[in-house]
Parts: structure tokens; C-alpha cells; sequence
């Protein structure tokens, strides 16, 4: 490879690139409750230490608890509002709503409830180049009967 082709190809990797929203992929770790897209990904864009994408909850709908590895979360409220509720049973909770931005810390079990009529999007952005998303199971039966009343069961 001569070092013309050498220059370009690594002035390629290093630019800027330019993602359109038929360009994003929803297949992407779920999370019962909520839809995922990434926008910037290793595949998307060549991101190699981020990942962020969009996220809609529908309207009276809660999500599944999960977490997200060691990865550091923030989100920006693009429409709507949600309830986060976080800790090893949930057992804190603040509400964000449009405008608000909102922090997950590593390794966080959490859940968030959309309780209005509208759906709720959000624009998320995270610290690797990997989506992780863990789900995990409801931590007593009572927290499965909110959710079940939620989504109508």
C-alpha cells in the first residue's frame, strides 16, 4: 500500500461522520417495556470508545429492571416524561421529564415507568463501544403486579 493510500485511508477513520435516522439500528440489546436504536456505534460510525442511540417507552408502559455493565449512562429527555426508579429493589425513585438530563452510574439496577399518555424519547449516550444491557427479573412479586397493572394485565 503506498503511503497515499496509507494517509487516506486513516484520514477516513478519523472523520466525520454523518448518520441518518434510516441509518440507525434497532437491533440492539432490548429491554422489555422500551425500544432501542443506535445511532453511534462501532458498525454505524466507527466509534470505538461510544455508543449512543434513541430510546422510546410507550405511553402507560413500565420497562423491565436492568443495568448496563460497568458502563456509565446519561440521557437526555427528548419528549415526554418518566419515572426512574433505581436501586437493588427499586426502592428510589425522581421523575425527569422534556429538557431534563438524567445520570446512570455503572452497574445501577433500574427501571423506568412512563405513566402519561404519550410516549416518552430519549436521546442516550454511553461510555463503550458495546451496548450492554442486563435484564433482570422483578425483585418480589409485588413489584411484577405494579408492572402488570401498568401494562394492563
Amino acid at each position: 500500500m503506498s503511503t497515499r493510500e496509507t494517509e487516506h485511508t486513516s484520514s477516513q477513520e478519523r472523520s466525520v461522520r454523518i448518520i441518518k435516522p434510516n441509518q440507525f439500528d434497532s437491533n440492539t440489546a432490548q429491554t422489555e417495556g422500551m425500544k432501542r436504536a443506535a445511532a453511534i456505534s462501532h458498525d454505524l460510525a466507527g466509534a470505538d470508545k461510544i455508543w449512543a442511540g434513541l430510546t422510546t417507552v410507550d405511553g402507560h408502559t413500565a420497562t423491565g429492571k436492568h443495568h448496563h455493565g460497568e458502563l456509565e449512562t446519561i440521557i437526555y429527555v427528548k419528549s415526554g416524561s418518566i419515572k426512574m426508579q433505581w436501586g437493588d429493589n427499586l426502592e428510589f425513585a425522581a421523575d425527569a421529564e422534556a429538557g431534563d438530563f438524567v445520570y446512570v452510574p455503572p452497574f445501577i439496577p433500574h427501571k423506568e415507568i412512563n405513566a402519561g399518555s404519550v410516549v416518552s424519547e430519549w436521546v442516550i449516550v454511553r461510555n463503550g463501544r458495546d451496548p450492554i444491557v442486563v435484564n433482570l427479573e422483578p425483585a418480589n412479586p409485588a413489584e411484577q403486579q405494579a408492572t402488570d397493572t401498568i401494562h394492563g394485565h
